[in-house]
């Protein structure tokens, strides 16, 4: 997400040269969704520049690749798992948890391949998993026992917020597109470790987003309180706004709990000048 282009020259400084752009980033925001290696295992240079960019209390939410989740649907994928384990190494402490995300035709009758492969992971990360299957959310004996998989090795549930999103019809190019391809599941928020994950999912109109992020605002507010040590990404279909959402809504939760400590302060995306 650091090369999204509509934040170059807007939030983030342009050009600039690709070990620099995450490193801008790292200012704005503190953790960040590793989308990218859904697609295909970086090298393992690529991540040690990742490493080098950040600090050490930056947060990586890494996606395991789809090959993993999606083609080999977590069977025979020993050789895989490992050359993307080491790739990842060089991240260290930035690895806040490794990210399972299923896709929706994974259902109840899959979770023993979930718990079995969860159980064959190294203890040495964190694991968090986004499910989509519509029963995990309406089926309280399926709810009830995919918590019982991720509680055996205490790994997190990571709920995707679309329904802000479902809400009213789309009313952009980018709304229509979401509504083809991301999941409508009903709205989850109960916290199964320590380090909850978020993924929210509002509309491309400010207002509405902010509106939608209203729940979240509580609930994460709670969980700080409770001790918990909460890490939310906020989305909108263009992400145009993305940068600027992420920091409203830390600033939202520090209204209600003021000892939050403040995200970075910005590089700006331009040099200051005299006029």
């Amino acid at each position: 997400m650091w090369t999204h282009s509509p934040w170059q020259g807007r939030y983030l400084p342009h050009p600039l040269p690709p070990r620099e752009r995450l490193k801008s980033y790292a200012t704005w925001c503190n953790a960040v969704e590793g989308n990218t290696t859904f697609y295909a295992t970086p090298s393992r240079s690529t991540v040690e520049s990742w490493a080098e960019q950040t600090p050490p209390d930056f947060r990586f939410v890494v996606k395991l690749p789809r090959s993993i989740t999606h083609e080999r649907r977590l069977a025979g994928i020993d050789d895989e798992l490992r050359a993307f384990l080491t790739a990842i190494e060089p991240l260290g402490p930035r690895n806040h948890a490794l990210w399972v995300q299923l896709p929706g035709s994974f259902g109840p009758a899959d979770l023993g391949a979930l718990a079995g492969f969860l159980r064959r992971l190294p203890g040495a990360y964190r694991y968090a998993v986004e499910v989509r299957h519509r029963s995990f959310f309406e089926d309280e004996r399926s709810e009830r026992l995919l918590e019982r998989v991720l509680a055996d090795v205490g790994a997190e549930w990571i709920p995707f917020d679309t329904v802000t999103l479902f809400r009213d019809r789309p009313a952009s190019d980018a709304e229509r597109d979401a509504w083809t391809k991301k999941p409508r599941v009903p709205r989850r928020s109960r916290a199964l470790t320590g380090r909850p994950i978020v993924r929210y999912l509002g509309r491309d109109d400010t207002a509405r987003t902010v509106e939608g992020w209203r729940h979240w605002v509580e609930t994460v507010t709670g969980w700080l309180r409770e001790g918990r040590s909460p890490t939310v990404f906020v989305h909108t279909p263009d992400n145009a706004e993305a940068l600027m959402l992420a920091r409203r809504f830390h600033d939202d939760v520090r209204a209600e709990l003021p000892e939050v400590e403040p995200l970075p302060e910005p590089v700006p995306a331009e040099p200051p000048t005299l006029f």
